[in-house]
């Protein structure tokens, strides 16, 4: 007989809820959920911000080689080149260039800062598909209509403040209401910047074969929904124009933190209303391919998207920033579910190597740099720190963009940990980073197991 599992009670939902609420969108590169850091207490021993920064390189050295190499970088990369090769077609396709922008909230202003440097080099191509979720469904639709908006792209993502996107609720009418937040300024920037004009934009786009995708999730069904948005703005009516605006805003409507989007909708004649959410509930992240003629779809071989460009913007961190944390339950709880997206974040990267290695395309990747202090929370509209980040990216691309091509876990400082005890040796930063880097693998070997050195 099946053991019944009992639901989590509504006491244990609101912690959640409001956890969730203090991280925002909790990107990748949230620093450790923007919560103010504390000084330790000398009784309990807890580690200060520059010991958390230090501590990649606290290692039970003799422990650690549990997590010596399955695949070293180098094999991953030879092993993934072999498969993209394997699909060549015998006469190539016309090259594609597909974006991919994740969410992050504020921390989209480094990847608006690259494309808009990206523009300055002379390099950036015009993308065949673009998707984005939240605040990268914002960026990305400015991307797709080209350079000519990168003045308003620069502008919303280094002059706007807290105010211009959100209105904080009371605490009594945030506990009894959908949300912490009112998101009626955001719906309304969103209304002043997608223009009837720039909606016709991409609807002439549409029409020449480009495609811009935008992911939301529906709350009550628990499923991602992918909104092909030129097809809706070529409907070029009020109702769809009205509709583009509203996914956009369902995109970056953070679950506790905003209410739900209501879209009404039918199902075979029958109304009924869907309530939408962040895309990135279900995924950071998502690829959908360059549009094919119906009649030409059958005919595809395998391998007609190898030499395509895949390129990833991360609005974020690849790891968060440690930062000390209140010994408080909701500041315990944010962090958590913080912690958590990230680790989506990164899951979702190694699903886009993969499925590059699979078809033939290539994998690029950039994210703002370890080194690049990131103090702000994702919901924190900060004027002069956004525009630092996005001078960070906008310098990343103007000195020759190194696109990361290896998944997470394959560079210096991104292994785990692997622990016999407690007394542990201080390996120094810089050696630590490296003892946790390449050639370790997502899938350890056991101890005892592994080839000896």
């Amino acid at each position: 007989m099946l053991r019944t599992i009992s639901r989590p009670g509504p006491a244990f939902g609101l912690v959640l809820l409001l956890g969730a609420a203090v991280i925002g969108c909790a990107s990748p590169g949230d620093g450790a959920s923007g919560l103010t850091p504390f000084k330790r207490g000398s009784a309990r021993g807890e580690r200060t911000t520059e010991e958390l920064k230090a501590s990649v390189g606290w290692l039970d050295i003799e422990a650690q080689e549990a997590g010596r190499s399955t695949i070293s970088t180098e094999a991953l990369l030879a092993f993934a080149d072999k498969a993209r090769a394997s699909v060549k077609p015998d006469v190539p396709f016309q090259k594609k260039h597909v974006l991919v922008v994740t969410g992050g909230g504020s921390y989209g202003a480094y990847p608006a800062g690259v494309l808009v440097g990206w523009t300055a080099t002379g390099t950036r191509p015009e993308f065949d598909v673009v998707t984005g979720i939240s605040t990268g469904a914002l960026i990305g639709a400015f991307a797709f209509l080209g350079p000519s908006e990168d003045g308003e792209l620069q502008r919303c993502y280094t002059t706007l403040q807290s105010s211009h996107i959100y209105e904080r609720n009371r605490i009594v009418r945030a506990i009894m209401s959908e949300s912490l937040a009112d998101s009626s300024p955001l719906g309304q920037l969103i209304h002043e910047v997608a223009t009837d004009a720039r909606i016709a934009r991409f609807a002439a786009e549409h029409a020449k074969g480009r495609r811009f995708y935008v992911g939301t999730t529906d709350l009550d069904a628990r499923r991602a929904v992918v909104w092909d948005m030129g097809a809706i703005a070529a409907r070029g009516t009020c109702e769809s124009r009205e509709l583009f605006r509203k996914v956009l805003l369902a995109s970056a409507s953070i679950p506790g933190f905003f209410p739900p989007v209501r879209i009404p909708m039918t199902v075979d004649g029958k109304p009924y209303v869907e309530r939408d959410i962040d895309g990135g509930t279900t995924s950071s992240m998502f690829f959908a391919p360059p549009w094919v003629p119906p009649g030409a779809r059958a005919k595809l071989p395998a391998g007609w998207l190898y030499g395509s460009e895949v390129y990833v913007l991360v609005a974020g961190k690849m790891y968060p920033d440690p930062t000390p944390v209140k010994a408080r339950t909701f500041a315990i709880a944010s962090n958590a579910i913080s912690t958590i997206v990230y680790d989506q974040t990164r899951s979702d990267l190694h699903k886009m190597f993969l499925l590059t290695a699979m078809t033939g395309m290539n994998y690029n990747v950039s994210v703002i740099p370890k080194e690049v202090n990131s103090p702000l929370a994702s919901t924190d509209f900060d004027p002069k720190e956004m525009s630092r980040l996005f001078k960070t990216g906008a310098e990343w691309s103007l000195g020759g963009p190194k696109w990361r091509v290896t998944p997470p876990g394959h560079e210096p400082g991104e292994g785990a940990k692997y622990r016999a005890g407690t007394a542990l040796t201080d390996t120094g930063r810089g050696l630590g980073a490296q003892t946790l880097g390449p050639p370790l693998s997502p899938i350890p070997v056991l101890p005892g197991m592994g080839p000896e050195k």
